[in-house]
């Protein structure tokens, strides 16, 4: 059973799609080990995202996270992160397949609705970032 972190962004959370989303989650296979609504300081966006720091995209990922509420997910579920990662679909919702999640709901590469771990690594380090272990059920 693997864990990996699931982020709907401020795009989404504005569009009111949050149930919409968890739905798709819920009825792939993937359960909600923990759940909260956050809103995202500028220090904790820049240290979440650290990775892409230096990167030309870094300011505005930055400053898009910031601009609303987000929800953060532990996913929990045999082969979690491929299976989210499946179900959110491209990163460029243009290039995204019909029927995921950025195909659907996101707007644009830079409001493309949702994040989520890329390896089981990073879901650890990433989980590790928005939960305690006692949060996590």
């Amino acid at each position: 059973m693997e864990q990996t972190l699931s982020i709907i962004k401020p795009d989404a959370v504005k569009k009111g799609v949050i149930g919409k989303i968890i739905e798709r989650f819920e009825s792939n296979g993937l359960r909600i080990a923990a759940m909260k609504k956050v809103q995202l300081g500028r220090c904790d966006a820049k240290d979440f995202y650290a990775v892409h720091r230096g990167r030309p995209f870094f300011d505005d990922l930055v400053d898009f996270m910031v601009s609303g509420p987000v929800v953060v997910m532990v996913l929990e579920g045999n082969n979690a992160v491929a299976k989210n990662r499946e179900l959110m679909g491209a990163t460029n919702p243009k290039e995204a397949a019909k029927g995921t999640i950025r195909a659907d709901f996101a707007e644009s590469i830079d409001a493309n609705a949702v994040h989520g771990s890329d390896s089981l690594e990073n879901a650890k380090k990433e989980i590790a970032f928005f939960f305690a272990t006692r949060e996590i059920c």
